[in-house]
Order: structure tokens, then sequence, then C-alpha cells
């Protein structure tokens, strides 16, 4: 793999920096696993190489290094060290990721030699956007702080701190698949027919509810393979916020003991798995209006990421 890496780097004054980089890699050799008996479209198991001279009906893997990737990103960052109790920083990325199957070893969606080359794709972890902010906030009550600066106000309510992580994320790529019956070629997955040339993303959650447009899109039902690519779509993407708040109680010159709150996806908001992209699970009327999306394009599941609270003390010494 070959890394390399372009960055400027700025002071802009009020205790800010800001740096923007090009971050990008090349691999090569990398391992995925391809099956060497898959049959073509319409032959069934007679396809399978080893069929006809073994016959042998099952799969027969090679783990093979002969797989390349790409990424290329633009990466932001402007951060505002901790001065006057209060420290701020702003992360983005810009990036794509593409390459053989879904991560090395996964194994192919296509293993038919005369389409070994539909399987580069967009990765399936790549998200074109992510942008992160992050800040420490110390509250101004306290000894030496502008309110409460004495007494028992000041024992209460000094010495806390908030921090905060928002972030966003695009959501993840995805392929709609088709029922494999028509093409009889064990070994290999479907794809659908692209049916549309621009596909519309609704963004709609829920049961009966499109997210994307499901006319976009047809089942095959010819002995060949579909027409559309592989992680062409994307499913819903990511906002999150962590919150924190904690306090350092100096209980002798060398002990210390640390009380932390801190909240995960502290707003509670779900993070909605993809859509179902099996277009052979839609049901059409007659007139090629949709009976019944049973499932296609349907969001019916989120991540089991809700807000949850913790609480802890830990003690320095």
């Amino acid at each position: 793999m070959q890394s390399f890496n372009v960055t400027l780097q700025r002071e802009l004054g009020r205790g800010f920096t800001a740096q923007a980089a090009y971050v990008g890699s090349r691999s090569i050799r990398l391992t995925n696993r391809r099956d060497l008996n898959a049959s073509t479209p319409g032959r069934g198991a007679a396809g399978r190489p080893y069929f006809s001279l073994f016959g042998r009906n099952v799969a027969t893997t090679l783990h093979e290094p002969a797989y390349t990737s790409t990424y290329d990103s633009l990466q932001v960052q402007v951060d505002r060290r901790f001065a006057e109790g209060f420290s701020f920083g702003l992360a983005y990325t810009f990036s794509k990721a593409i390459g053989f199957g879904e991560n090395n070893d996964s194994g192919l969606f296509f293993n038919a030699v005369e389409v070994l080359n539909r399987n580069r794709s967009v990765l399936g972890f790549d998200r074109t956007h992510n942008l992160r902010l992050y800040s420490v906030y110390e509250l101004p009550f306290g000894r030496g702080k502008r309110w409460m600066q004495s007494g028992f106000a000041s024992m209460l309510a000094g010495g806390w701190q908030v921090n905060g992580i928002f972030s966003a994320y695009s959501g993840t790529p995805f392929t709609v698949t088709s029922s494999g019956t028509s093409l009889n070629a064990p070994g290999n997955s479907q794809v659908a027919d692209l049916a549309k040339p621009d596909v519309k993303v609704f963004g709609n959650t829920g049961p009966g509810q499109s997210y994307f447009d499901p006319l976009a899109f047809r089942p095959v039902t010819d002995v060949r393979f579909g027409t559309a690519g592989l992680n062409i779509l994307r499913g819903p993407g990511l906002v999150n916020l962590d919150l924190g708040v904690f306090r350092t109680f100096a209980l002798t010159e060398r002990f210390h003991l640390q009380f932390r709150a801190e909240a995960f996806n502290a707003t509670n908001t779900p993070h909605f798995n993809n859509p179902g992209a099996n277009a052979s699970s839609m049901v059409m009327n007659s007139d090629g209006t949709v009976r019944s999306l049973n499932g296609f394009t349907e969001v019916t599941s989120a991540r089991a990421d809700e807000r949850q609270v913790r609480f802890a003390l830990r003690l320095f010494f």
C-alpha cells in the first residue's frame, strides 16, 4: 500500500489554528475470495467449470491477491486551544474509497469471468461527508472565575466542565439486488435492472414509505445480469450528539477524585439502517404501478444505539 498526503497549516490568531490536507492511498494485491467454480448465465450447475471435469457442484474458493483499492480525501480541521475556560474544534472529511468487495477477503459479488470487473465500486464503508464538532467549556463559577467566587456556592458550583461531540455522516452505499432465479448462474449474485437514468432519493423512513423511487429499478426476469451497478445508492445519514459533565475533587495533594456524567446520543436520535433493496420483493399491478413494496425501498429498522447515560467515579493518584 502507498500512502501520501499534503498538509497546509496556518495560525489564525486568537488561539485558532487551521489546516487542510489531501490524504490518499493506493493498495495493490489485496486478497479477496473468488469462486473459481462459478457458472455463467443460464447454464446452472452444468456451467460450473469443474462440474464437467470432476462432477463438482459446489464453490471452489481461491483467496486471490489480485485486487486494488483507492482512497482520496480532503481533510479540514480548525482548532481553538484551551483558553479562558473554552476550547473548540471542527474536523471535516470529504472522501471516496473505491475497490473490489466490501472489505478485504469478503468475497466477490460477481464471480463469472466475463463480469469480474463489475465488482469494482464504491466500497461499503465509504462515507462521502464526515463532520465532527467538539468542545470543552469550563463553567464560570468558583474561585478565580467570574461568578460565585467564594463561600458555599463556590464549593458547590466551581470546577465543573462540560464537553460535547457533535457528529454528522453521510449514509453508507448499498446495492439494489434482484432474484437470481432467471440468471441461473450458481456462484454469482444478481443486481436489479436500472429503469431510470436518475434515481430520486426521497429519504422517507418507516413501513410503507419509500426511501428511494421503487420504479427506478426492475427485477431481472431474463437470462442475464442486471444493469444496475454495485453500491450506487446511499442509505440514511447519521447525526449524533454526545455530552458530558465532570468535576475533579482534590482529596489530598496526591489523591484526586473525578466525577463524570456522560450521555451518548443525548438527543436520542434514531440512526436508521439501509432500506430493503431486493427489487424482486416488490409486487406490481398489471398497469405498472406498485401494489406492495413488501419491504423494498422501506427503512424499517435502526441501530441499537439509543440514548445511554453513564455515571462514573475515577480516582487519580
